[in-house]
């Protein structure tokens, strides 16, 4: 499968199955428009000779057509789809990470909010240490052999429940050598209760750490009050600089939203880098019902795409200056890059990764939360739904009908489930903006490859 495209003034041709990318020049770019994969002999047939006879030369067009034939004999154009048996293959896994739900209550009133403002339309309330407790215990029993276990702590606002959070930390870490475990922490944070304290602690046995901020002061402000409606931005920016300060190149970034009233989210990028000094930065778009009133629509797809084509251009800017600013949506390897499994099924919800709300109900990740056809077992009890655990380990892009002919199927590895389903009620079925908006991210990440080579 192949997806050519031209961008920034490259021609490029992504061959989907190998991952194998081609900067062509304009001849081969037009040439291969109009070959068939099924049918690529050696010698230039006559039509796409006719075809681009007012353009090149005779010699020009069999010189590229040769040089295209000599990359589908490499395998790295029209390649066979080898990844199909492994999704045939695909089954349950060991529990390897687990989202801790420690607290559904929260300080912020964000607008866009998934999780009802903090509470998942369940009511407020904080994971007694008990429950986290059995949550490690069942995540050992049931990660088999595996040795990293991943644990992120997140809410609502987590830091509301932080002397929870210390606890079992400190039980994980008690249990890590009898089980030949070693577990990697996370945190999700607002900012609002950081304190140097926290801070000192959240540097210490946090791997990474996840900074909510919006951008600009006023965009932040606008989706991200406080519960007396109060902005956020002035309140939380001087801990966030603190913290980095302090983290001694520990992995960090600061994740923030884009809606409707901010579809310049570029400048907001460049705010948070250039004049916040942050250079891990994720802006990610606000999936919401069309009914409400700032949620992006396919109608302002246009306009997104233009921006991330802009923002493409700032990051080649500053690789080439010398500048570090990583866009999370843009970093992509190229050579090797995700195993075959994940390529396959993404983010692994409701098999390998698994949410624990506070009273201890297992989801199958934390934007499932709250709604009960969804719940798949409980800590408390050790139970887990097995046959809901199959359902998603099957949830590939081969089962996905409108993923398999799809050429970025192996860079969005099928959406977001909780997405498909808030949608479409269906897993299986994608969001349709998200993957024309994923689509639009990848043709960009794999064009700063190119303009940086």
């Amino acid at each position: 499968m192949i997806h050519a495209y031209q961008l920034n003034g490259y021609n490029i041709a992504l061959d989907s199955n190998s991952g194998a990318v081609h900067l062509l020049d304009d001849t081969a770019y037009d040439c291969l428009a109009l070959i068939d994969g099924d049918d690529f002999s050696p010698e230039c047939p006559g039509h796409i000779l006719q075809a681009l006879a007012e353009q090149y030369a005779p010699e020009v067009i069999k010189e590229a057509y040769s040089d295209l034939f000599a990359l589908y004999e490499a395998k790295t154009l029209f390649s066979e789809d080898t990844y199909a048996p492994f999704a045939e293959a695909m089954g349950p896994a060991p529990v390897k990470s687990m989202c801790l739900n420690v607290a559904h209550d929260c300080n912020l009133r964000c607008e866009y909010c998934f999780a009802s403002q903090g509470d998942f339309g369940r009511g407020k309330k904080l994971m007694p240490f008990a429950v986290g407790r059995a949550a490690i215990d069942f995540m050992v029993k049931n990660s088999f052999g595996r040795r990293n276990l991943e644990v992120d702590f997140f809410g609502g606002e987590p830091l509301m429940n932080f002397g929870v959070v210390k606890r079992i930390v400190d039980y994980a870490r008690s249990i890590e050598k009898e089980h030949k475990k070693n577990f990697r922490f996370t945190i999700t944070t607002n900012g609002v209760l950081l304190n140097d304290a926290i801070i000192d602690y959240i540097n210490k046995e946090m791997v990474n750490v996840v900074l909510s901020l919006d951008g600009r002061r006023d965009v932040n402000d606008n989706m991200r009050p406080s519960v007396n409606g109060k902005g956020s931005y002035d309140v939380i920016v001087p801990k966030y600089q603190s913290l980095v300060a302090r983290r001694g190149g520990k992995q960090y970034y600061l994740r923030g939203t884009f809606t409707k009233e901010n579809l310049d989210f570029s400048k907001d990028i460049l705010h948070i880098y250039e004049d916040l000094g942050f250079d891990q930065v994720s802006v990610e778009p606000a999936v919401l019902a069309e009914d409400v009133p700032f949620s992006l629509r396919d109608e302002d797809f246009d306009a997104i795409a233009a921006e991330y084509e802009r923002l493409a251009d700032i990051v080649i800017a500053k690789k080439k200056a010398g500048e570090k600013l990583n866009f999370f949506h843009f970093q992509m390897e190229l050579d090797g890059g995700p195993c075959a499994i994940k390529r396959l099924r993404g983010c692994s919800c409701g098999n390998e990764y698994v949410a624990v709300t506070p009273e201890g109900d297992i989801y199958p990740c934390h934007q499932f939360v709250g709604e009960d056809e969804w719940k798949m077992g409980n800590v408390l009890d050790g139970t887990l739904n097995a046959e809901m655990k199959q359902e998603f380990a099957k949830a590939t892009v081969y089962s996905k009908q409108d993923c398999k002919n799809c050429w970025a199927k192996f860079y969005c590895s099928g959406g977001c489930n909780a997405n498909n389903h808030q949608f479409n009620r269906s897993i299986y079925k994608p969001h349709r903006l998200s993957c024309e908006l994923e689509k639009k991210r990848v043709e960009c990440a794999i064009m700063i490859k190119v303009a940086l080579l």
